[in-house]
């Protein structure tokens, strides 16, 4: 037998290679080929006035331009979001890619407003090969995306609570270090980062009536001292020494807060540490572009960032954020639109883009690099506080709205001197279970655990 035929010439092997690879890429996912069907369409967002949402922006005119997809948003307060999108659920409104906070996942699933990914994922014209959920970090992705098992959204605007300080105001007063933990922060800093005469105040918790009254205030006292909402049987545990522990704590440390503290949004709070009015505050991880902002905030080096205090429960930071999925009732030209907006917006091949833009992106990797560390101050304790946090730092149940009203009104009371802290629990655990019995939590109808 000829040799040469055992052994085809280096020019043949390169020339086969050559042509394998070629014909390998032939069929390799691409945005431009998988977007050509839709290009031309509109697909329609709600964003909210946050650092995260405005670091999109910058962004999305990248994807259209890849694309031909048009995302047009539209932006909106916070308190007046779900309000919204329920309504366009309802009536048909103009709604694609649906904004889900990490309360209102179990409300939007359960009424089958929401595409499961998995419709996308099975389908390789749409799925990018790279999307990789397993690069989320679980508790995001769980949290804010997931329902019975069920994964609806990919996680966008995420937040863990961090304590923001001015660590020059901490030095005048004799620290060279932030209070390691909420007994510190009211007995040992408090008192002497405290004068009402300059209107300076040790620190600022955002408690104003609605959301932030009852996750960044009322919900925040409780877990580090080892309290919560709710007991492993979904009855009010507001009257167990634990949380009642927390919600007086928060009475004592209101005489080192700015007068008016019920009347204070995120911005507020932001803006009193910005300005120099308070020393610390417990805010989310997504206000570090405010913080740094000249424009907007006088503390330039001043700042510091660490984890949130630790309670006598260890280290129980707050959690939010919130997902981006696919409107069920969207025509399927739109739906697959969508799809592809989210599934780039939140790939690991945009997460360094979006961070470098404002936002906080939900990937592992991108934290792992040390120039990204060394650059952003916050992501060291905001990675720890995701490692261990807490899933349901707020109830994910369709019913929380209609709870967070309740404890809004009655948590207010509380701080303002209007009832007693002891009352003011009773109160909302007897209204908030009387939700949940008339929705089935207590007969057998409905699952405890979600």
């Amino acid at each position: 037998m000829n040799k040469r035929f055992l052994r085809p010439k280096a020019s043949t092997l390169l020339l086969a290679t050559a042509s394998l690879f070629a014909a390998a890429n032939t069929y390799a996912w691409t945005l431009k080929e998988a977007a050509a069907p839709y290009s031309g369409t509109t697909i329609n967002a709600i964003f909210l006035d946050r650092p995260g949402y405005k670091a999109a922006a910058q962004l999305i005119p990248e994807f259209e331009k890849e694309t031909g997809i048009k995302v047009k948003f539209e932006t909106i307060p916070y308190e007046s979001t779900r309000e919204r999108e329920v309504l366009n659920f309802a009536s048909g409104g103009a709604q694609d890619v649906v904004l889900v906070d990490v309360v209102w996942i179990g409300e939007f699933a359960n009424n089958k407003w929401l595409a499961p990914i998995k419709k996308f994922t099975d389908d390789p014209k749409l799925a990018d090969p790279n999307l990789n959920l397993k690069g989320f970090f679980p508790i995001l992705l769980d949290s804010f995306g997931t329902w019975n098992k069920v994964t609806y959204g990919l996680p966008f605007d995420n937040y863990s609570g961090l304590m923001f300080y001015n660590k020059c105001m901490l030095k005048d007063a004799g620290f060279d270090t932030p209070p390691k933990t909420w007994d510190d922060l009211l007995n040992t800093y408090a008192p002497k980062l405290t004068h009402p005469d300059k209107n300076q105040y040790a620190f600022a918790l955002q408690s104003r009536r609605g959301e932030t009254q009852s996750a960044d205030s009322f919900m925040r006292v409780l877990w580090p001292n080892g309290g919560s909402l709710l007991d492993a049987k979904f009855k009010s545990n507001l009257l167990s020494p634990q949380s009642q522990a927390g919600l007086e704590y928060r009475q004592k440390l209101m005489k080192y807060m700015p007068p008016g503290i019920v009347d204070f949004d995120h911005a507020e709070a932001v803006n009193a540490l910005a300005q120099g009015r308070v020393a610390m505050i417990t805010e989310w991880s997504a206000f570090y572009p405010t913080l740094t902002d000249p424009s907007k905030s006088k503390i330039g080096n001043c700042l510091a960032i660490t984890t949130e205090p630790r309670g006598p429960a260890g280290l129980k930071p707050a959690l939010g954020g919130f997902s981006l999925a696919v409107n069920a009732k969207s025509n399927a030209k739109k739906q697959a639109a969508a799809w592809l907006f989210i599934q780039w917006i939140t790939s690991e091949q945009m997460a360094k883009p979006y961070l470098e833009a404002g936002g906080v992106p939900a990937r592992m990797a991108v934290y792992q690099d040390k120039a990204v560390q060394d650059k952003y101050p916050f992501v060291k304790p905001m990675v720890e506080s995701w490692q261990g946090g807490v899933p349901d730092y707020r109830p994910r149940f369709p019913e929380w709205p209609a709870i967070s009203e309740i404890i809004a009104e009655w948590g207010t009371k509380m701080m303002l001197g209007q009832v007693s802290v002891k009352d003011g629990a009773k109160t909302i655990g007897d209204k908030m279970e009387a939700i949940l019995a008339k929705d089935g939590y207590y007969d057998g109808k409905k699952p405890l655990l979600k």
